[in-house]
């Protein structure tokens, strides 16, 4: 389902010496569909930059990268943006909630942005799942922080995508919290029969994977 070959990256991962290039890289990497991976490394070690370059976000310096049989470098501009509405889930650290628009509203505008049907039953079955029926018309101004990250793994997952991306979905959350997100990524990723990365440096997650991958940065 995603297939990584002779990847590489060269970029700066530190914004105090900008100058200092690192490059990522990663001779192979499989993953099949429905499959859980953790990706693995330390702050700065190119865990959100992979993520990125999966999702088409980023272009490689050299490589190739599948998802579901289409080559990323055959894509790009529009037909990239929507591609990658229609395909990949993502869930940032940041979560980029729309401010202005309530729950249901954020939900609703992944479907529109890949131009695909507005289904609103949907979106509040989701909503209902996870526990959130009652933040229908709540602003994200007015969650907390967890009924945000839930409100994000449902817009990730709105369009059914084949592959789900989550960047440091634990951050500084406690035990029981931490559990329980990892716990709604994997259910979700199932329920859609979606292939899940979960990119952190949270040793806690290694309990919840079998299929781990360790990244590391080489000087340029």
């Amino acid at each position: 389902m995603l297939s990584v070959k002779g990847l590489r990256l060269r970029y700066s991962a530190s914004a105090v010496l900008p100058s200092t290039a690192e490059v990522l890289a990663l001779e192979r990497f499989e993953a099949a569909a429905g499959e859980h991976w953790l990706v693995l490394g330390v702050s700065g070690s190119g865990k959100t930059t992979l993520l990125n370059l999966l999702a088409g976000l980023l272009k490689p310096s050299a490589g190739e990268i599948e998802v579901g049989g289409q080559a990323l470098a055959a894509l790009q501009g529009a037909a990239l943006d929507r591609w990658r509405g229609r395909t990949i889930g993502i869930v940032p650290q940041k979560l980029h909630l729309v401010a202005s628009l309530n729950v249901l509203e954020n939900l609703l505008l992944a479907p529109y942005l890949a131009g695909l049907p507005i289904k609103r039953a949907r979106a509040e079955a989701l909503l209902e799942q996870l526990e959130l029926k009652d933040k229908v018309n709540a602003k994200p101004a007015q969650l907390s922080h967890g009924q945000a990250q839930r409100v994000a793994i449902a817009r990730a997952v709105m369009n059914r995508p084949k592959l789900l991306l989550a960047d440091e979905p634990t951050a500084n959350l406690d035990d029981a919290n931490c559990f329980s997100a990892l716990q709604l990524l994997q259910d979700q990723s199932r329920e859609c029969g979606a292939t899940l990365i979960v990119a952190t440096h949270d040793q806690r997650a290694r309990a919840r994977f079998d299929k781990r991958l360790q990244l590391g940065l080489s000087p340029a």
